[in-house]
């Protein structure tokens, strides 16, 4: 016997963010479009592998993110503008 589920995946929010610099750290861009409340907890989470940048898990919170960069955290994904 053969069941067939049928499964609803949901879009995942974008939000557009602009920077007025080169280049921004991830850990401050998680900070600037209020993805975190802080600093320690943008170090966390990246150290934990639960940020994507450009569709890749990213470790470093220093990675500098420009303009057409995005970060996905907790199913959101936030792109620079």
């Amino acid at each position: 016997m053969r069941i067939k589920i049928k499964v609803k995946i949901k879009e995942k929010e974008r939000n557009s963010v602009s920077i007025d610099t080169d280049f921004i750290r991830l850990d401050s861009f998680l900070k600037l479009c209020n993805a975190v409340p802080t600093g320690g907890y943008a170090k966390i989470i990246i150290e934990a592998g639960e940020v994507k940048v450009n569709d890749e898990v990213c470790l470093q919170r220093g990675k500098k993110l420009r303009k057409g960069d995005s970060a996905e955290f907790n199913n959101i994904i936030y792109e620079i503008k």
